[in-house]
C-alpha cells in the first residue's frame, strides 16, 4: 500500500505549521524563521526526526534556513506555489508501487525477468503516473486550509 513515511509526515506537519504562520502575517511583512525545537515543542514529534526533514526540504529548496541562536526555517517562496508532489518528492522521492518501478524483485543482470511479457507493467505505471500528478496538484496552501478539500476529491460529481 502506497504510504508517506513518517519522516514525510513530520514534514508537512511543520510545513502546514509554517504555511498557517505565514498567512497570519500582513502582507508586507516579512517571514519569521521557526526553530525544529519550537515546532517540536507545538506538536509531539520526535525533534531529531524533525529536523533531519527539514534539513531535506532546504536542501530540495522547499525552505529557507537561518544559522545562528535566532535562526531557522521558513518557506522559500508562498503556500500556493509548493506542491505536495515537491515536498514527498525532496523527502522520499516519487512514489513507486512496484519493484519495476523502484528496487525489488529483478535479475541478477539488474534487469526484471518478467518485464519482456509483464501484463502490469503499463497500467501501473499510468496508475503511478495518476498519482504523481494528482501530488503535483495539491500546493501546501491547499493542505494548510483545514475547511477545504485539498485536492478537490471529494466534490459531488453529479
Amino acid at each position: 500500500m502506497l504510504r508517506l513515511t513518517k519522516r514525510t509526515e513530520y514534514g508537512l506537519i511543520a510545513l502546514v505549521h509554517m504555511a498557517e504562520l505565514a498567512e497570519a502575517r500582513p502582507a508586507d511583512a516579512e517571514a519569521e524563521v521557526i526553530s525544529a525545537r519550537a515546532i517540536g515543542d507545538i506538536f509531539p514529534v520526535p525533534k531529531r526526526m524533525l529536523a533531519e526533514a527539514l534539513k531535506h526540504l532546504q536542501q530540495g529548496g522547499i525552505l529557507e534556513s537561518t544559522r545562528g541562536v535566532r535562526g531557522g526555517y521558513r518557506l522559500s517562496r508562498p503556500a500556493d506555489q509548493i506542491s505536495l508532489g515537491e515536498i514527498v518528492s525532496a523527502l522520499e522521492g516519487p512514489p513507486t508501487l512496484t519493484s519495476c518501478a523502484g528496487m525489488g524483485a529483478a535479475s541478477s543482470d539488474g534487469g526484471c525477468e518478467v518485464e519482456p511479457v509483464c501484463p502490469i507493467r503499463s497500467p501501473l505505471a499510468r496508475l503511478r503516473t495518476g498519482i504523481w500528478t494528482l501530488f503535483e496538484g495539491v500546493t501546501l496552501q491547499a493542505l494548510a486550509d483545514r475547511s477545504a478539500d485539498p485536492a478537490g476529491l471529494f466534490s459531488a460529481t453529479g
